[in-house]
């Protein structure tokens, strides 16, 4: 909503996105009085989480969102089922199956509206997803979810404060984008990293990367309940399969590797 329409560039967009994530978190902290944002977190997530957003705000002003959203899950599932594969996960049969129908799920959703990408901006997203990807799989060990992001993002701020001087000729802000960057970065990038953080420490990386393939489907459900979209059959059926492929690969008993 923010960057499709141009409200805002994808800088300014970036930086006050996380720095609404980050000051939301450490409210949070501050009033349970649990955990420090100053004291949790390490650089070498905010690294990885600079590689994601800077990345993933450029790559959405060269793609459509139906390409977009298909490069990034897709460069995520990659990524994160070969740090499983690498972590010693050996995901069974089943798993595969159901990963391959929930992602030809995703690709009969986004299907309408891919087109030929940007070189450009799909190199970007491929970034985006495995700056996305090794975040989450950092993720999988926080103790403290809340002040671990709110450290990582805190640690985050100086980068995206040097590329938005560097890209000082080409701000723009109006406010209506101003107030979603804050939406997002408040509720849907702060509470929602938080979260994703803590559910993790209950998944392997493989069904944490087959639980994300539900994203796409919850967005297009967040386009009609809040855009007014339409709930075309496509995307009901979409929907069942991408579900039913999870589910299907969920259900499945995983292997480890010995020694």
């Amino acid at each position: 909503m923010a960057l499709g329409p141009a409200t805002i560039d994808a800088a300014s967009f970036s930086t006050i996105r996380i720095i609404a994530g980050a000051v939301c978190l450490w409210l949070i902290t501050v009033i349970t009085r649990k955990g420090s944002v100053w004291t949790q977190g390490s650089w070498l997530s905010a690294v990885i989480l600079f590689v994601y957003a800077i990345p993933f705000s450029y790559a959405y002003g060269l793609l459509t969102a139906g390409t977009g959203a298909l490069i990034l899950f897709g460069t995520v599932q990659v990524t994160m089922i070969g740090g499983a594969l690498v972590e010693g996960d050996r995901p069974h049969v089943r798993q595969w199956i159901g990963l391959v129908v929930a992602v030809a799920g995703l690709v009969y959703l986004l299907f309408p509206g891919i087109a030929a990408p940007s070189p450009l901006g799909a190199g970007l997203m491929v970034i985006a997803g495995v700056g996305w990807a090794l975040y989450s799989i950092r993720g999988r060990g926080a103790v403290d979810p809340v002040a671990q992001n709110g450290g990582n993002f805190v640690r985050t701020l100086p980068m995206l404060i040097v590329v938005s001087l560097l890209a000082l000729r080409l701000q723009h802000v109006e406010t209506h984008g101003a107030i979603l960057a804050i939406v997002s970065g408040a509720v849907t990038t702060g509470l929602g990293y938080a979260v994703w953080y803590s559910a993790l420490r209950g998944l392997t990386a493989t069904r944490a990367a087959l639980v994300q393939l539900l994203v796409p489907v919850i967005t297009v459900t967040g386009g009609v309940i809040f855009l007014r979209e339409a709930l075309s059959p496509r995307v009901v059926l979409s929907a069942v399969i991408v579900i039913g492929g999870i589910a299907m690969a969920l259900t499945a008993n995983e292997r480890t590797a010995s020694g």
